[in-house]
């Protein structure tokens, strides 16, 4: 009995390759090899899907859901769960992707066709310049509010070579570790205030209930708040994350699942906790938040007025570690993935030594994410780059679902991992709601060419 169940599990498990080998002609799945000695399949706490989701929650998403929390109460509160489990589907896109081709994601894309590079490539340019210097001032900010005697720019090029010297000297397994660290202080810090700030439960129940505020830009603020919960560029990350983790095959398809829905209901936890300070704390208060980084210096201000230095303090300590697991996330993951997408431009197969970590054209982003992002400190924000980047930036959501879409349906992925018809359904709204969101914004970065 028992060599019989073996020899049908066996059996399974060559049509699965089989499938591969049938719809992806170039993919040899028996030559790939996970780096786990063969044991079983485990799932642990901390993985890929941590990673991508602290890198994902910056102080964007802490300021938005703040103001959601000051303006609605909880009556947003359906929008900040949508806007996770619209992340779990759209990463766990591109995990299953990843583990049932064995390709990655850039290599995807190329087979959509040129129109992908063309984006891609200026996109993660300008993306990298301006987000290096946004990236560095807001880890600055907090450190600069409890520490003056460094003004803000020498704070934020500090956060740089910090996070530039952990990621270019440190192993994967290292960076992940210290993800976790921060994660554990993010979520201490900010959930633990929103215990203190005593959430009212019924009011927060009726927020499940959808609604969408009838103020003006109402409708666009809800969207934001759903499409905005953790990460844009660094979602397709995962796939580069999952490879440096040693999964490499099928076989961790329910780890890999598992991994990335939990990762993502902890950021849920973590954004829940600031939709609540921001309805009892913030609204309270009376306090008109600045819709930058700087509303969370704001908050600071008003913790310290209600429960003193200490609840205030640690609140930026939070902050600081959401800042700061975004920077050697980004510089991690988008350096891998700029690595891949400039292996393949010089005709080196993903996987080659030049694109994985510490590979040269994976260090070439480092020091592009690092070095000449800090021009802009002394030049400030020079428009034309800026709406540039908005542009552009509005376009990525969209084209990763999209893509998604063709890349998980058809002769692009074995049939046995395919896009089920729920699976296309929920991806299709997510790049529905994507596309309303990127015309939205690509308008409004472009419109001061217009005189808007």
């Amino acid at each position: 009995m028992g060599d019989d169940a073996v020899g049908k599990a066996a059996a399974r498990n060559d049509a699965v390759l089989n499938a591969g080998r049938e719809s992806q002609p170039g993919v040899s799945h028996a030559d790939r090899i996970d780096d786990d000695g063969g044991r079983p399949a485990k799932w642990r706490i901390v993985g890929p899907g941590l990673v991508v989701a602290a890198t994902g929650v910056g102080a964007a998403d802490m300021v938005a859901t703040l103001v959601a929390g000051s303006r609605y109460g909880y009556g947003l509160f359906w929008a900040v769960i949508v806007g996770v489990v619209l992340k779990i589907i759209l990463v766990e896109g591109a995990g299953r992707y990843t583990l049932a081709t064995g390709k990655t994601i850039f290599e995807g894309w190329r087979s959509l066709g040129k129109w992908t590079t063309w984006y891609f490539g200026p996109y993660i340019m300008i993306w990298g310049f301006v987000y290096g210097a946004t990236a560095m001032s807001s880890a600055a900010l907090p450190l600069a509010a409890v520490f003056p005697f460094l003004p803000l720019w020498g704070w934020a090029i500090l956060m740089g070579l910090a996070g530039f010297a952990m990621v270019w000297w440190g192993k994967y397994a290292t960076f992940e570790k210290i993800t976790a660290v921060l994660v554990g202080m993010m979520f201490v810090t900010v959930v633990g205030l929103a215990v203190i700030a005593a959430p009212n439960i019924p009011e927060m129940l009726a927020g499940l209930i959808p609604m969408i505020p009838s103020t003006d830009g109402g409708i666009f603020y809800t969207l934001a708040l759903a499409g905005g919960v953790g990460g844009t560029i660094t979602l397709a990350a995962y796939g580069y994350w999952l490879r440096e983790k040693g999964w490499y095959t099928p076989k961790w398809m329910k780890v890999m699942r598992i991994d990335n829905s939990m990762a993502y209901v902890m950021t849920g936890i973590f954004v829940i906790a600031m939709l609540i300070v921001g309805a009892e704390v913030v609204r309270s208060a009376g306090v008109s938040l600045s819709a930058s980084d700087e509303g969370l210096l704001d908050l600071y201000g008003v913790l310290k007025a209600e429960y003193g230095d200490v609840v205030g303090t640690g609140f930026l300590v939070g902050f600081w570690a959401a800042s700061f697991s975004s920077i050697i996330g980004v510089w991690n993951g988008v350096s891998l993935m700029f690595a891949d997408f400039w292996g393949n431009m010089r005709g080196k197969e993903s996987g080659h030594p030049d694109t994985r970590v510490g590979g040269k054209y994976f260090r070439f982003y480092i020091l592009w994410l690092t070095f000449p992002p800090m021009v802009l400190f002394a030049l400030g924000q020079p428009i034309g780059l800026i709406l540039l980047y908005g542009a552009l930036g509005s376009l990525f959501m969209p084209f990763l679902a999209l893509t998604l879409l063709g890349l998980l349906n058809g002769r692009r992925i074995p049939r046995a991992w395919a896009n089920k018809l729920h699976s296309n359904i929920a991806l299709g709204i997510c790049a529905l709601l994507f596309i309303v969101l990127g015309i939205r914004q690509f308008w409004t970065s472009l419109s001061p060419l217009f005189g808007g």
